[in-house]
């Protein structure tokens, strides 16, 4: 049973995960928009502890706010002079952007509503999985397996590492 104050917590940690965001996008200083990317990914890691993921909450914390912000600030510092404003976008830039962003949004609320549809029929009411569980979700190959996209990941960090230490050598 939900209580008033979850709903309130729950509310205030929506707010800051969507004030993060649009700040994170809009700053023209780019180390304080990877300041407000670790806000928002924090944010984000509150919203599963409160679910009682404490797993995937940990995981937010360690991988994305830990290691990938870490990462996104070490290519900044490489790569640009920290305390430079960005140039402000002309208005075919926005127009594009914004284009851009709403087929993003739709495309990922198609998938996260197919996704969920799928999930509703798989997983009984209720239920919150274990690490063992979730271990073998993430390495199945089975229908709604995510080895793939794992490992996709996985080489998607290893070229980031791989054009940092490129960047850094040219320089």
């Amino acid at each position: 049973m939900e209580t008033l104050g979850s709903k309130i917590a729950y509310a205030v940690i929506v707010l800051a995960i969507i004030v993060c965001s649009v700040l994170a996008v809009t700053s023209r200083k780019i180390l304080r928009a990877a300041t407000y990317l670790l806000f928002a990914l924090f944010a984000t890691a509150a919203v599963y502890f409160q679910l009682d993921y404490e797993f995937l909450g940990g995981v937010q914390i360690a991988v994305y706010a830990g290691g990938i912000v870490v990462l996104v600030v070490f290519a900044i510092l490489l790569t640009t002079h920290p305390g430079d404003n960005s140039e402000r976008l002309k208005s075919r830039s926005r127009v594009l952007g914004l284009i851009a962003a709403l087929a993003t949004f739709g495309l990922g609320a198609f998938s996260l509503l197919n996704r969920c549809r799928d999930l509703s029929h798989s997983v009984p009411a209720g239920s919150n999985p274990d690490m063992h569980e979730i271990g073998a979700a993430m390495l199945s190959t089975n229908h709604g397996g995510y080895l793939l996209p794992f490992e996709a990941i996985s080489v998607l960090l290893l070229a980031c590492i791989i054009g940092g230490i490129v960047v850094a050598r040219k320089r």
